[in-house]
């Protein structure tokens, strides 16, 4: 059986700086040098199932400028109308910098799908070869690191996580989907809170408020018709793993069903993340960026998992990370053209979440 890594960066992300290999944040903006005269423009965009999202990012005036398109995952709508809401994003996001694609000095392009290859080339024909499209998992590790050696751990309505060591070497777990996988996430959380309610009306497992509050928040008549509903409707992947904000406030206010789901969520993800850790060869001080609305739990979720992460790395920094993720290509992209720590990421933040409040003319 083939056992090499199932994701790997293109080599012109793979290179990491001295500071950032020893596990250093990026430079302030009082400390950082001068940037080369000629990176100026940086192309990076967030493509998914439901939208796509670009912005290019003026590195000499600290501008940003957004540009939208349709769903770019080539799973759900083809590798045309993939091509096509990445090329309008981009186009709009250069349309309003005032600037055309010749002029950029990286791009980086963030992708979901199972596979990027088909995206890959049909970029590379239309486009540019100069744009490196990868994964979107490659994008939120980029987010929640700072594109540094580490971990990013996501957990959205699904869940996946990849790290990347300081030689470069880069591991993926999870992220097999929600039948095979997904593990800790919304989705998985907000089914496994069924199951207990289910375990709970036939008596087979503990009394837990979960059994009314599935009722309630799905709208059906008893437990065993929510099931009917899950089979017969079917249920969504999202509108499943919204019940898991539920269970998230049942756990704070004692639930210990709902507590031990976090709990078990958080093992499911900490293993995961240990195999990151080892394949990768990670230690002492290094990121491990949690990125994903499942977050939103709070403590009950957040502090079983980081006991998880410390318990084979004690030194691992584990946060919770808020910046959008085209954030994470923006710094790829500042990597591949050699402009790497121009911008620190607190200041990237702050203008992603300031262009992201300004409504879309």
């Amino acid at each position: 059986m083939d056992r090499d890594s199932l994701v790997s960066l293109p080599p012109a992300l793979a290179r990491f700086s001295a500071e950032a290999s020893a596990g250093a944040a990026p430079p302030d903006s009082a400390s950082r040098p001068n940037i080369a005269a000629d990176a100026r423009y940086l192309l990076g965009i967030d493509g998914g199932a439901t939208k796509t999202l670009a912005a290019v990012l003026d590195l000499q005036h600290a501008t940003l400028h957004l540009g939208h398109g349709g769903p770019s995952n080539q799973d759900a709508v083809g590798v045309e109308a993939a091509g096509g809401a990445l090329f309008d994003a981009a186009d709009e996001a250069l349309a309003r910098a005032g600037i055309a694609d010749k002029q950029l000095d990286g791009a980086v392009l963030a992708v979901a799908g199972t596979d990027t290859d088909a995206v890959i080339a049909h970029v590379h024909e239309r486009r540019s070869r100069e744009w490196i499209v990868v994964g979107d998992v490659v994008g939120a590790w980029a987010t929640a690191t700072a594109a540094r050696p580490g971990v990013g751990v996501i957990s959205g309505t699904g869940s996946n996580v990849f790290g990347v060591g300081r030689d470069g070497r880069a591991w993926r777990a999870g992220g097999w989907g929600h039948l095979l996988g997904d593990e800790g996430s919304g989705y998985w959380l907000g089914m496994q809170s069924i199951k207990a309610a289910l375990r709970d009306r036939e008596a087979s497992g503990p009394e837990t408020a979960l059994s009314d509050a599935a009722v309630e928040f799905f709208g059906a008549r008893s437990v065993e018709a929510l099931a009917a509903r899950v089979y017969g409707k079917p249920l969504t992947k999202s509108e499943i793993a919204a019940f898991a904000i539920e269970t998230a406030t049942l756990a704070e206010r004692g639930d210990r069903v709902a507590r031990a789901l976090y709990e078990a969520g958080a093992h499911e993800l900490g293993e995961q993340i240990a195999a990151v850790i080892r394949q990768t060869g990670l230690d002492g001080k290094f990121p491990v960026g949690l990125i994903g609305s499942a977050y939103k739990a709070g403590p009950v979720f957040v502090e079983p998992l980081t006991r998880a992460i410390h318990a084979l790395a004690p030194h691992a920094q584990v946060a919770v990370v808020e910046m959008a993720p085209v954030g994470g290509s923006l710094l790829l992209a500042a990597r591949a053209c050699g402009a790497e720590g121009a911008l620190a990421q607190l200041d990237l933040a702050q203008l992603l979440e300031d262009a992201l409040a300004e409504p879309v003319s």
